[in-house]
């Protein structure tokens, strides 16, 4: 169902029903929740705020064929994002080595992560995607990144 990566432990004071995992699945599944903020951008991702609360944002992406994200990071956020439809594909890069990880996605999976997990998303398929994200406590400004076959991951300055 979904992957968790090392550097995410749910603590034993947080409910497990407040996974953000499980809010992903649990949004993705009610439709009418976020069906009216529906669009697809041509020119690129398209994102849209469903629900902000004291502790997390969850967020509506679409993807049409081609369109991702540059690598980065959520900084000391920690989520999780379920496809809804279509399918994703997620490339992931350890710091500190010069390995990916490539994941697809297709409706219903769910990826989570940590701080310093560093991924990119993509819609490789020839369909749009839909996918449900969900940050803790907010969605935070990101760190991008290149990966260098030699010396690894290697951060790129602040945009703007």
């Amino acid at each position: 169902m979904f992957a968790v990566p090392p550097n995410t432990v749910a603590l034993t004071a947080t409910p497990a029903g407040a996974h953000p995992a499980l809010i992903a699945h649990e949004v993705a599944a009610d439709r009418d929740r976020w069906r009216h903020l529906l669009r697809y951008d041509p020119s690129e991702r398209f994102a849209a705020l469903v629900e902000r609360t004291a502790e997390q944002e969850t967020w509506l992406m679409s993807w049409l064929p081609g369109q991702g994200t540059d690598l980065h990071d959520h900084s000391r956020a920690t989520g999780a994002f379920t496809v809804v439809s279509g399918s994703l594909t997620e490339r992931v890069v350890v710091p500190g080595r010069a390995f990916e990880a490539l994941h697809g996605l297709t409706a219903g999976q769910s990826r989570v992560f940590g701080p310093g997990y560093v991924h990119q998303v993509r819609n490789d398929s020839p369909d749009p995607a839909v996918s449900i994200h969900v940050y803790r406590a907010a969605r935070p400004a990101m760190g991008y990144y290149r990966l260098d076959p030699v010396t690894g991951l290697e951060p790129l300055p602040p945009v703007g």
